[in-house]
């Protein structure tokens, strides 16, 4: 299907990617405990007013719901001291277990069935879907513990750098709730208000989430079609090509300036099959939509030398970083989905 040619070893040992400190507007506004949001706001004001005039809410609706909820000083803290993307140290410690696999691998056996029709319906390989669902939330065990309601009225009230991000979540938020009948306040999720077992935000639930188990509600809180059919069809949706390559090993140098060029721009660096393959003096998977590929490096452990090794990543991998922006993701999505594919 695609090349395993790197090891656990040098994966294992790799190291975080270094980010600038946030500029100084990202500086979370200060709250003590228990106090409250304020509602006579300009800013509720005219959140109240989008939600009454463009989405028809009411004014004393919107008053009782948001009425006594307090701020997270929580929230705010890890959201100001998140680490920009996890090692992969951080990754496979998470999913490469022998309990993980044994799980992993009798979901897809428990939901053959189910499996076998998601990959009929929407074209996405079932191993990616379920590693996908592993590293989220240990198939639901960990969904998180945050008031979501609560974590989005404290990220648009008090981060002055997202808020307008999260105050569009508030409202998808609300519409999603109204939608699925679903209670705002019941609701958890992580401290940045990504919720349920595909740990979608808002807007991302709204726009990805369907309903695969016979009803019209999308719930990706308890029913595994759901569930499946959700991460599915947000793969679908970037582009995702059944069976087709996810990435291919490069080495450890790029042998063209061409190809050091292309890397050098990251995600808008584009490069073509033959391109990659002549310049690299490598075969190489042919793409099967054509499309062009770009090029990724991760670290090597320096128990290996250091250094970089290199990967062309094809459309599959980039559906997968859509997912989460970060590549170390992206490889051990693949790496946990290879492993079951064998």
């Amino acid at each position: 299907m695609i090349y395993l040619v790197i090891t656990l070893s040098f994966i294992l040992f790799a190291t975080p990617s270094t980010q600038a400190a946030p500029p100084a507007e990202s500086t979370p506004t200060s709250k003590e405990h228990n106090q409250r949001i304020d509602i006579d706001s300009e800013k509720y004001r005219e959140l109240f007013a989008e939600l009454i005039d463009t989405h028809g809410f009411e004014q004393n609706q919107l008053r009782r719901l948001f009425a006594g909820v307090t701020l997270s000083p929580t929230v705010l803290s890890l959201i100001d001291n998140q680490q920009p993307t996890s090692s992969f140290n951080f990754y496979l410690k998470l999913i490469f277990t022998p309990a993980i696999i044994e799980v992993a691998k009798q979901q897809l056996t428990d939901h053959k069935l189910l499996l076998d029709n998601i990959e009929t319906e929407f074209g996405v390989d079932r191993e990616y879907i379920i590693a996908i669902w592993a590293i989220e939330t240990r198939f639901g065990q960990n969904t998180g513990k945050y008031n979501v309601f609560q974590t989005l009225n404290t990220l648009f009230d008090a981060y002055p750098r997202r808020s307008q991000f999260f105050k569009n979540q508030l409202v998808h938020f609300l519409l999603l709730c109204r939608e699925n009948s679903i209670e705002p306040k019941t609701v958890k999720g992580s401290y940045a208000g990504a919720f349920g077992q595909t740990q979608f935000i808002p807007s991302s639930f709204r726009e990805f989430a369907v309903s695969f188990d016979g009803d019209t509600k999308r719930d990706v809180f308890t029913s595994v079609p759901d569930i499946l059919a959700s991460i599915a069809n947000y793969l679908k949706r970037h582009h995702w090509v059944l069976d087709g390559p996810v990435f291919a090993d490069l080495g450890k140098n790029l042998k063209s300036e061409l190809l050091v060029d292309t890397y050098m721009k990251g995600s808008k660096g584009r490069i073509s099959w033959q391109q990659l393959s002549e310049n690299q003096q490598k075969q190489l998977p042919h793409p099967p939509d054509n499309k062009p590929l770009t090029i990724i490096g991760l670290e090597v452990s320096p128990l290996l030398g250091g250094g970089k090794r290199y990967f062309a990543a094809y459309t599959n991998f980039r559906a997968i970083t859509a997912w989460n922006h970060s590549n170390r993701y992206a490889m051990a999505v693949s790496q946990l989905a290879m492993a079951l594919a064998r």
